[in-house]
């Protein structure tokens, strides 16, 4: 029994022997979970990688900037590094679970030293193989796809700084921001949220031709002075966020940005093989990238590229403050893709972040953040071509608000704790009274209108201005809203010339009779004075060229009396056709006359006539893009096609007083012109033909402009009233190099300052029957203004320029080439100044 006692014994202590290390290494096992966040914008921050210090073990952080670590064998110390950041550290307590947080703060400083190494680069291969299978795996190659998707957009203010918020307006909101202090965290810089959107949208590529639609189906908007109007709805949604790295250039903020995966990869970046390692069952190769100039318009990042197919499964890029861009000192693009059936990668997630830079230096700065979530893939089934002819199109109900339950299945993941602070503290900025009016007032300035209640009071650009027909002129007026009818925009506008004593006005209206395919009917009643040879209703998109017309001297002036109505309907996407009649008469406020050959022995002297018109316009933009502001549609442009445009006119003798027959036609096409390397070009090309005789206030005067200010309008050295026309071609044009050449100058790359060249050429001329209507004098007998004509030589004037002086200053330097001494004030080279607000 004894001997069985010990034995026992025995086996007891063995078996506690073998348990105790198994207990052990239970207890020792460490769990941590946390984020990774910017600390500047409170962004997540995906593919950082986390790891103990003097160690191998460690893991990368989601898309969502999460990470979970699980190990028996921890380190003392938890790093978390990113390229482009500083590295973090943290303690970390053994043997439990536990929850570690980063914020990293971004690392400003750029390498100025380029290494060369030797031997070939083992990235260089890679990147050949990328380029190589950019058509298999780039969603253009794919016959059409559709996708739900969610969209989430914040817009904030940071860097607050003491100055700024010792401001009367801020010190009115220091409560707030004393909670935003609260919320950022232990390493986080204070942010302060202006708008927060959300929306849930179906999107739909056809490739063949390519074609694009989203239908908004669901919006939330929450923000200071946001109304939650169809505007903001149709911008916030994923249209305006998505971003292709398989093409050559992207077009952000305005601008073109070469793509790290360009055909002309080398000449623009250097690359580094860093890793290779499995991304969600992918195994990839890890590689950085930055620009040769890091002043060029070009990325700074790391993209993850598959070995298997050679795609891109993700990338996180960044345009640095050091590039030659204006106001903004960070565009940041995080993305990660999937393969869908038919080959092609497809992006299911994109966080974008737009860091615009403070102003003045006691000024704050402004943050806008994209966040989108695609899935419910389906490739190769196109639908019909009319299917796609409103690019943006939004439910009935899409305004009408859901539950946090129905966003919560959207967001992926509810919302964070800091996130619903977000949503309080906007409807808490926007109440604070001294917010509401400066919020009234920034409105007033973009709109150009100030809104009260139904109505907008305005424009405020035109309430005052001074010429010499008018002397002092102030002016007021009004439009209606959505809020005042649905299908019917009504204005007015009065205004009075202390000068010439006279009051001027407008009234009009227009139906909007179908939104669809965008169909109007519009009347409107003028009383006015303007310019020869403006065309406001060509120049109706240069509203500030308008206005300005408004000012200085007048040199041929005329008043008139309009009565137009007009019919527009766009038969097919990107088809429009416009009907217009029109009644105006013209009375000079110069030396005007004219021969009227009326059947009445001996031509008479006259300054006067009238005018019935109609007027038939066909425009086509293919792709062009359009928002709805309330019952007004507003062009985002096309970037690749060309908007051209054709109108025919004809006038009725004896309609209505109307004292001419005639007959003309004007073709003008408009183009943007990518260059790549070259930068980006304006092209103009405008055409025109009457085929009947009539007094030259009826032709073509082409703009002169005898200012110091350079004008993309007018022909820069050509006298006031120079050149008339009743037939001619135009071509105006316009480079913009942006840092090509003074990027690369070691004196001049500091400065930012960019390159621009322009040309403008006119051939034309005016038949001798309209020649032989002008009289010297009028009909008092005081002498008129000469008027010249172009013959067989074209009128030419070339340009070079720089811009971006102090991020303000253009100057040009013009030279003329032709016409240089047929009059003696003719100026052969000019010097031209301008402002401009450029990114």
């Amino acid at each position: 029994m004894c001997m069985g006692l010990i034995c026992r014994f025995l086996t007891g202590l063995a078996l506690i022997l073998i348990l105790l290390p198994l207990q052990e290494a239970n207890a020792q096992l460490t769990i941590i979970q946390g984020k990774v966040t910017d600390a500047g914008s409170g962004d997540p921050l995906p593919f950082v990688n986390v790891y103990f210090k003097g160690t191998q073990n460690g893991t990368t952080t989601d898309f969502e900037g999460k990470f979970l670590l699980k190990t028996d064998t921890p380190g003392d110390s938890l790093v978390a590094g990113y390229v482009g950041y500083h590295n973090r550290t943290k303690s970390v307590i053994r043997g439990i679970s536990q929850t570690i947080n980063f914020q990293l703060d971004e690392d400003i400083v750029a390498l100025d030293v380029v290494v060369v190494r030797p031997g070939l680069n083992p990235a260089f291969e890679i990147m050949r193989q990328v380029v190589k299978n950019k058509d298999v795996n780039d969603k253009r190659k794919l016959e059409a796809f559709e996708y739900d998707t969610y969209t989430k957009i914040e817009i904030d203010v940071d860097n607050l700084s003491e100055k700024f918020r010792q401001r009367k307006i801020v010190k009115k909101v220091t409560q707030v921001l004393d909670s935003v202090q609260r919320m950022v965290g232990e390493d986080g810089k204070p942010i302060l949220p202006l708008m927060v959107t959300e929306s849930s949208s179906k999107v739909y590529y056809r490739s063949d031709p390519a074609l694009k639609k989203e239908f908004i189906l669901k919006t939330k908007i929450t923000g200071i002075g946001v109304e939650d109007g169809t505007t903001v709805t149709q911008m916030i949604g994923s249209s305006f966020q998505e971003y292709n790295f398989y093409q050559n250039w992207l077009n952000i903020v305005t601008k073109d940005f070469v793509s790290p995966l360009a055909d002309g990869w080398r000449i623009y970046y250097e690359y580094d093989l860093m890793d290779s390692l499995y991304v969600d069952g992918h195994f990839c190769y890890r590689l950085d990238f930055y620009p040769r100039n890091k002043q060029d318009l070009a990325f700074t990042g790391t993209m993850w590229i598959t070995k298997k197919d050679f795609a891109l499964k993700q990338i996180d890029a960044t345009v640095t403050r050091f590039a030659n861009l204006n106001f903004v000192e960070k565009i940041k693009i995080q993305q990660e893709l999937r393969p869908v059936d038919g080959g092609a990668w497809l992006p299911v997630k994109n966080r974008i972040m737009i860091d615009v830079g403070e102003l003045t230096k006691n000024s704050a700065g402004m943050l806008a953040k994209f966040y989108t979530i695609n899935d419910k893939f389906i490739v190769n089934q196109p639908r019909p071509i009319r299917f796609y002819e409103r690019a943006i199109e939004m439910a009935e109900d899409s305004r009408i608000q859901e539950g946090n339950q129905y966003w919560d299945s959207l967001r992926h993941e509810p919302l964070t704790d800091t996130e619903v602070n977000v949503y309080k503290m906007i409807d808490t900025l926007r109440n604070i009274p001294i917010v509401k009016t400066y919020t009234d007032i920034l409105k007033t300035i973009v709109d150009g209108y100030y809104k009260v209640g139904s109505l907008k009071l305005g424009p405020y650009l035109s309430v005052a201005s001074w010429n010499s027909v008018e002397g002092l002129r102030l002016t007021a007026g009004f439009k209606t809203t959505l809020a005042f009818s649905k299908h019917w925009i009504y204005s007015a506008r009065l205004g009075y010339g202390f000068l010439d004593q006279r009051f001027k006005y407008q009234l009009g209206a227009t139906n909007v009779i179908e939104k669809r395919h965008w169909t109007t009917l519009s009347f409107r009643v003028r009383k006015d004075v303007a310019r020869i040879g403006v065309d406001d209703e060509a120049l109706a998109d240069n509203p500030l060229f308008l206005t300005a017309l408004h000012w200085g001297v007048i040199r041929r002036g005329y008043y008139f009396d309009e009565y137009r109505v007009a019919f527009q309907r766009e038969l097919i996407k990107g088809l429009t056709q416009k009907v217009s009649i029109r009644h105006w008469n013209f009375e000079p406020t110069y030396a005007f006359g004219y021969f009227n050959y009326s059947g009445i022995p001996g031509a008479e002297v006259s300054n006067q006539f009238a005018s019935s018109e109609v007027s038939f316009e066909t425009r086509f933009a293919k792709d062009e893009i359009f928002i709805q502001d309330d019952n007004e549609r507003i062009s985002l442009g096309t970037n690749k096609w060309p908007v051209i445009s054709l109108k025919y006119t004809h006038g009725f003798k004896g309609v209505a007083g109307s004292d001419f027959n005639y007959d003309k036609i004007r073709l003008s096409v408009t183009k943007r012109i990518k260059g790549g390397p070259l930068g980006v070009g304006y092209l103009t090309l405008t055409g025109e033909n009457v085929f009947s005789t009539i007094p030259y206030p009826m032709l073509s005067l082409h703009l002169g402009n005898q200012s110091p200010l350079y004008s993309t309008v007018t022909y820069n050295l050509m006298n006031y009233g120079e050149f008339i026309s009743d037939h001619f071609l135009a071509l105006q044009y316009q480079q913009y190099f942006q840092g090509l050449l003074l990027n690369s100058m070691p004196l001049l790359k500091k400065l930012n300052w960019r390159l621009v060249g322009t040309a403008n050429i006119i051939s034309g001329g005016m038949r001798q029957s309209n020649r032989q209507l002008i009289s010297s004098l009028d009909p008092s007998g005081a002498a008129t203004p000469a008027v010249g004509f172009l013959g067989q030589r074209p009128y030419m004037e070339l340009g070079y320029g720089v811009e971006n002086i102090f991020k303000l200053l253009r100057v040009d330097f013009v030279h003329r080439l032709t016409y240089l001494n047929d009059r003696p004030d003719v100026r052969k080279f000019g010097i031209l100044f301008t402002l401009q607000f450029q990114l």
